[in-house]
């Protein structure tokens, strides 16, 4: 069988593997090429990755990863959406920052892929265990585009971020999604923004496809919920009981809370299982990259056991490989084989139905 050959360039005076090369790394020898790019990467001194906002992973995965490798990351956390605009300044300067994103899939999806700020994910990732197919869930590498190389998906968990404080609200009371419309429950409901950028909206954008119009215009408008942004107010106002139900809550956070003692859990209805998605889970090569090398060696660990176990444990995750720890996860995260979800990261969903009905809920949301 014909290889493609081997090609490096000089960028910045650092030597740099083309990704055509990457994609006989296994046929060549994968460890020669690896010890290549990690000298290149040590060399270029530390690696740029967009991160969540979330303590634990901030922590964490920069130190595993320099104890593993030598090199320091540089974590930046903030908001997609703030990445994205910051982004696009840079660029129009010919300025780039940053190496890797790991953050939210839709940035990525709506974004970063169709403005091409991406590189080809698939043929940087050469570790044996992280190209091998039976380590993942689904059988192979779950890359979520058309195009099956740009944005690999880290995590698929089930989410519902849907929790209630059972000092005030009793489970049996909200078995069906319906029963959110009760008299009882006005004004003791907490959203966070289903207008901006977060849980809110996600959750809000899939009850519009599930139950309609009318649904949402009834919770949201009728039922006048107590709107926010701060993760912390909405984290507060549930614990203490001042909203009782609370919509959009941080689900990791939740989970301390109850591991502290306080008397909040998620909830689930009978009529709605909760869906799939990402959370922050969607791992991406960014092209133009100040430190290519460093971010080859990032998104591989990123993608292996022990990057994507520091990772999930970190976010309170479900991970898409197959040998990662799940011991510390509730099980309602975990996906069931006989349930179907609606999954909030299908990319159909995400690039065509998606903004239209986000739209429209914020029309409907002029009404409150």
């Amino acid at each position: 069988m014909a290889t493609l050959k081997y090609v490096s360039v000089l960028v910045n005076g650092f030597l740099v593997f083309s990704l055509s090369s990457l994609l006989c790394a296994q046929e060549r020898g994968w460890e020669k090429q690896w010890n290549e790019i990690l000298a290149g990467a040590n060399r270029e001194g530390k690696v740029v990755v967009h991160g969540p906002v979330v303590p634990a992973a901030r922590q964490t995965i920069p130190a595993k990863f320099q104890a593993r490798f030598g090199i320091p990351v540089e974590y930046v956390s903030g908001r997609s959406s703030e990445l994205a605009a910051k982004l696009r300044v840079e660029r129009r300067s010919e300025h780039f920052t940053l190496d890797v994103y790991l953050s939210g899939f839709g940035t990525a999806a709506t974004i970063l892929y169709p403005e091409k700020m991406l590189d080809p994910l698939r043929p940087g990732l050469i570790l044996p265990e992280v190209v091998d197919s039976s380590k993942w869930k689904s059988g192979k590498l779950w890359f979520m585009e058309p195009e099956d190389r740009y944005i690999l998906r880290l995590f698929n968990m089930v989410s519902n971020p849907f929790n209630i404080n059972t000092r005030y609200v009793r489970p049996q009371e909200l078995r069906s999604v319906k029963d959110l419309f009760n008299p009882k429950w006005k004004g003791k409901i907490s959203s966070y923004d289903p207008t901006g950028q977060g849980p809110g909206r996600s959750l809000a954008a899939r009850w519009y496809v599930q139950f309609g119009e009318e649904f949402i215009k009834k919770l949201y408008v009728d039922q006048r919920p107590m709107i926010s942004r701060d993760d912390r107010q909405l984290l507060d106002w549930l614990a203490r009981g001042t909203y009782p139900i609370g919509i959009g809550t941080r689900e990791e956070e939740v989970q301390r809370l109850r591991e502290e003692g306080f008397p909040v859990t998620p909830h689930s209805f009978v009529d709605d299982a909760g869906h799939t998605g990402t959370a922050e889970g969607t791992l991406a090569l960014m092209n133009r990259a100040p430190h290519p090398n460093a971010a080859l060696i990032f998104v591989n660990w990123m993608a292996s056991k022990e990057g994507l176990e520091t990772y999930a444990k970190a976010m309170l995750a479900v991970s898409t490989r197959n040998d990662v720890d799940e011991s510390f996860l509730p099980a309602e995260r975990i996906p069931k084989r006989n349930v179907k979800y609606f999954d909030s990261a299908d990319w159909n969903y995400t690039i065509h139905t998606k903004e239209k009905i986000e739209r429209r809920i914020q029309e409907i949301l002029t009404q409150r």
